[in-house]
C-alpha cells in the first residue's frame, strides 16, 4: 500500500514539472513578438514617421530657427560698433569738448589751499598827523585815487601854530641876515668892533637853525618843499586849513571820517590799497614742507580746476609753523590789474613738483568706462565712437594713454558723462 502511494506522488511531481516547462517555452515567444511589435511605434509619430523624419520634415521648426539666427547675427553686428551722433547744440548744451591726441607733460601735482590777502607792501594807512575838525569828505569806499589827490580836509590850530612859528622864523632868519651885513661893513671900515660882527653872525646862524627847524616840523606833518614856498602868500584863514592827500595810486577799502569829527594825529580815517597786486598765502602741511620750494611754479585756481588759472612763483616759504593750524605759509605774488582775484577769498594752489614727458597725454574726462573698458570717445565722420584704451601713469587731472589713440586723431576730452548715459540709453532702445 505505501508503496502504491509514493509512486502515485512521484507521477504528480513529474506531471507538474513537465506542464510548467512546456508554459514557459510557450510564453517566450509571445513576449518577444509583443515587444518587436511595440519598440518601433515609440519612435513614430501619429503619421507613422519616426521622430527624425519628423523633424527633417517640420517646416514651423526650420523658419524658427531661421529667425534665430538673423537675430543672433543682428546683435553681433550692433554690438560691434557703437556710434554715438551729436549735434553741434547738443554738445554745447552738455560741454562736450573736442581735442586732438598730442603729447604733454605728465606734472605731479600737490594742492594747497590758501586764501588772497593784500599786498602788505602796498597798503596805507592814511592817518591826518595833525588833530583837527573835519570840514570836508571827498572819497569813500571803493573810490579809486591818484598820487597827492585831496581825500579830505580839516580845519586845525595846531597847524596853524606851525606854520606862524615857520613864517616868524623865516623873518628872523631875513632879519640876521641884513644885520650880519651892516656889521660886516662897519667892521670893514674899522667904524664898529668884531665883537658886534661875531655877534651878528652868531645869531644868523640860530635863525637859520630855528628856520630849518620850523620846515623839519611842517614837513613831517606832510608838507612839500612846493607848499612851503606857497605859505608866505597865503591869507591868513587858510592857515588852519590841513588836506589828507593820497599816498599813491589805489582804491580806498576802508574809511573812518565824517565830517564834524574831532580826529586825533594819529586817527586811521582811510585805508588806501594798490590792488594792482595781491599776495596769495599758501598752507602747506608738515607732511609735504620736504617737497615745497622756493621758486617752484604754482597755478592758482579760484574753483579748483587744475588747469585754470594765473600762474606764479613761490617767493617765499615761512620758516616757521603755525601752533594751531601746524602749517606753514607759502606766498605767492600775483598780478591782479584785471580784478579777478579779491583778497579773503579762498583759492587752490597747484605745486608742480616734477613733470614727466608722455607719448599721449589726455585729461581724465575724457575717459569713461564702457564694457569693463577704459574707453576715449573718439570722433568719425558717422559721429562719436567709443574705443578701448590702454592707459599708463596718471596724476589727478591727466592720464597717459599707452595704446587706442593715435596721435593727431581728434577725440572728445570733456562731457563724456552724458555722452555714456546717451549711448547706453540708445542702446536700451534698439533692445
Amino acid at each position: 500500500m505505501r508503496y502504491k502511494i509514493g509512486i502515485t506522488v512521484l507521477a504528480l511531481i513529474f506531471l507538474v514539472s513537465g506542464a510548467t516547462a512546456w508554459l514557459n517555452r510557450s510564453n517566450s515567444p509571445i513576449s518577444m513578438e509583443a515587444n518587436a511589435e511595440t519598440e518601433p511605434a515609440s519612435h513614430k509619430d501619429h503619421g507613422g514617421h519616426s521622430k527624425g523624419e519628423a523633424e527633417k520634415s517640420d517646416p514651423h521648426k526650420e523658419h524658427a530657427d531661421h529667425r534665430e539666427g538673423e537675430s543672433e547675427a543682428a546683435h553681433e553686428g550692433h554690438s560691434e560698433e557703437k556710434v554715438l551722433v551729436l549735434t553741434e547744440s547738443q554738445m554745447k548744451a552738455n560741454a562736450v569738448k573736442i581735442a586732438q591726441a598730442g603729447p604733454g607733460e605728465l606734472a605731479a601735482q600737490l594742492a594747497l589751499p590758501g586764501e588772497v590777502r593784500l599786498n602788505a607792501d602796498r597798503v596805507a594807512h592814511v592817518v591826518p598827523r595833525v588833530p583837527g575838525v573835519v570840514r570836508e569828505v571827498f572819497r569813500s569806499i571803493g573810490d579809486e585815487v591818484k598820487t597827492g589827490e585831496i581825500m579830505a580836509v580839516l580845519e586845525s590850530r595846531e597847524l596853524a601854530t606851525l606854520k606862524a612859528a615857520y613864517l616868524a622864523a623865516r623873518e628872523r632868519e631875513e632879519l640876521a641876515q641884513a644885520t650880519l651885513g651892516r656889521e660886516k661893513r662897519l667892521w670893514e671900515k674899522k667904524i664898529s668892533a668884531e665883537q658886534d660882527y661875531l655877534v651878528a653872525k652868531q645869531a644868523l646862524a640860530e635863525a637859520v637853525i630855528n628856520r630849518r627847524s620850523a620846515e623839519q616840523q611842517l614837513h613831517s606833518v606832510g608838507f612839500s618843499d612846493k607848499s612851503l614856498k606857497e605859505i608866505p602868500g597865503q591869507a591868513h584863514l587858510s592857515y588852519t586849513r590841513y588836506e589828507i592827500r593820497a599816498p599813491f595810486d589805489g582804491v580806498v577799502i576802508e574809511k573812518h571820517i565824517t565830517l564834524g569829527e574831532s580826529l586825533k594825529d594819529d586817527a586811521s580815517c582811510f585805508t588806501v590799497a594798490d590792488l594792482n597786486t595781491v599776495w596769495v598765502n599758501l598752507n602747506v602741511y608738515q607732511k609735504d614742507i620736504p617737497v615745497v620750494r622756493k621758486g617752484q611754479e604754482v597755478l592758482i585756481s579760484t574753483d579748483g580746476n587744475p588747469y585754470e588759472g594765473i600762474r606764479g612763483l613761490l617767493d617765499y616759504i615761512g620758516p616757521v609753523m603755525g601752533e594751531e593750524t601746524r602749517t606753514s605759509t607759502a606766498r605767492v605774488v600775483l598780478s591782479n590789474k584785471a580784478g579777478q582775484f579779491k583778497p579773503g577769498q579762498f583759492v587752490t594752489g597747484f605745486v608742480h613738483i616734477e613733470k614727466d614727458p608722455v607719448a599721449v597725454l589726455v585729461p581724465k574726462t575724457a575717459l569713461q568706462t564702457i564694457e569693463k573698458n577704459p574707453s576715449v570717445f573718439i570722433k568719425t565722420e558717422e559721429g562719436f565712437v567709443p574705443v578701448a584704451v590702454t592707459v599708463g601713469r596718471s596724476n589727478d587731472n591727466f592720464v597717459e594713454i599707452l595704446e587706442g589713440l593715435e596721435l593727431g586723431r581728434e577725440y572728445a576730452a570733456s562731457g563724456t558723462f552724458i555722452m555714456k548715459a546717451m549711448l547706453e540709453k540708445s542702446d536700451t532702445h534698439a533692445h
